[in-house]
């Protein structure tokens, strides 16, 4: 009997033509069938945000590589939402969210709309990894982190990975003979200094830019994402939903208080 290919869901951030998720699908197709659903335009920075107060327009797309292709006006979560709910016929064996154009490293997990289409994914009980190349570019070339992205599907299919195992991805920007490997840490401590820049429309009409500069606060320690990638590794570092503080959990028991 010939073996099922696994079906691996495929949406990013960037919007269905980013150059990011054309690399992420010219290397699945060879590890299962690929279904693109991807935001119709960038999403980025919009954490996890879904759909509640407008309906989603879905759209048929062309993409090469993939069996089935969809763009949509949501978010990158809803495009998971929609692949396991209403447009795919069975629950993906695999979710890939990338290649985003950026890093999104330490606090970064927080704000970006990779990691959570694939936080998404495990929370929904699909294995998944968000996958991002450290180079904002929108015209980054693709060609090292397609090879990473091949050892590293091919590695995380082949141990057989728990439903709800979300994998957050960075790759340096260089080359890969300079790479040294693939490194397991922690989420590094680091925060943004940000400010807003005063512009003007061409009308005139003055408006706020975010901007600002990123402040490792543990430059030296070894098993962190930041040092990782600092040092030419691709760094993976495991995330998950239950953002409990369980030190403060402990803590604060001593301030309960019993009615009666």
């Amino acid at each position: 009997m010939e073996r099922k290919k696994p079906l691996i869901l495929i949406t990013n951030d960037d919007g269905i033509t980013s150059h990011g998720i054309k690399a992420l699908v010219s290397v699945a197709k060879d590890f299962g069938d690929v279904c693109v659903i991807a935001p119709d335009k960038p999403q980025s920075g919009m954490g996890h945000a879904i759909t509640v107060h407008s309906g989603i327009t879905v759209s048929e797309a062309s993409f090469p590589g993939a069996k089935l292709a969809f763009s949509c006006t949501g978010t990158p979560a809803d495009c998971v939402k929609l692949g396991k709910y209403h447009l795919l016929q069975q629950k993906p064996d695999l979710c890939l969210s990338g290649i985003n154009h950026g890093a999104n490293m330490s606090l970064n997990v927080i704000y970006s709309g990779t990691m959570s289409a694939a936080l998404e994914g495990a929370l929904e009980g699909i294995p998944s990894i968000g996958i991002s190349l450290c180079n904002n570019s929108t015209e980054a070339k693709m060609d090292t982190s397609a090879k990473v992205t091949r050892i590293l599907i091919e590695t995380f299919m082949s141990n057989k990975p728990d439903q709800n195992l979300c994998l957050n991805v960075n790759i340096p920007d260089v080359p890969f003979e300079e790479m040294k490997g693939l490194r397991f840490c922690r989420q590094g401590k680091g925060n943004w200094k940000e400010y807003y820049k005063e512009r003007k429309h061409a009308d005139g009409k003055e408006y706020l830019w975010l901007t600002g500069k990123f402040e490792n606060f543990e430059p030296a320690n070894s098993d962190t994402d930041l040092w990782a990638l600092n040092n030419n590794y691709v760094s993976l570092v495991p995330v998950h939903g239950d953002m409990t503080n369980y030190k403060e959990l402990e803590k604060g028991k001593e301030w309960e208080l019993r009615w009666g």
